[in-house]
């Protein structure tokens, strides 16, 4: 099956996926995630499959006390959506740390496909 989505509907995925971070619950992130998804955060091993995926974050939401995350500026072109992002992580007890982000998404018949994070890791670690 093609996928008939149009630009416009990938970055409504894409909003409508970020909205769901705030809510800590792993398993309500998979649908956005096609099986044999990859997700490479910059400077850390590349995860594969929409199983290893969830239980990533999984993990990060059970560490984190608050978990946002935001949308600056989103480009869509074809089936890439680029988006320049805050995420919000707190860890219990302390402050909300705005680390800023930068995502690179390919989607296909709505689903990510991959997803790629572009994240001073370093400078991240200094604000949590």
């Amino acid at each position: 099956m093609s996928d008939q989505r149009t630009a416009r509907d990938h970055g409504t995925v894409i909003r409508e996926f970020l909205d769901l971070f705030a809510r800590k619950d792993a398993a309500e992130l998979a649908p956005y995630f096609a099986e044999e998804i990859v997700f490479e955060n910059y400077g850390s091993p590349v995860i594969r499959g929409r199983d290893q995926v969830v239980g990533l974050w999984d993990g990060v939401f059970s560490s984190m006390e608050r978990v946002e995350f935001t949308t600056l500026r989103q480009a869509v072109d074809g089936d890439t959506v680029i988006a320049e992002q805050i995420h919000g992580l707190a860890l219990p007890g302390r402050p909300l740390a705005a680390i800023r982000n930068m995502a690179v998404y390919r989607m296909r018949n709505g689903q990510i496909t991959e997803w790629r994070d572009y994240t001073n890791a370093e400078y991240a670690r200094t604000l949590l």
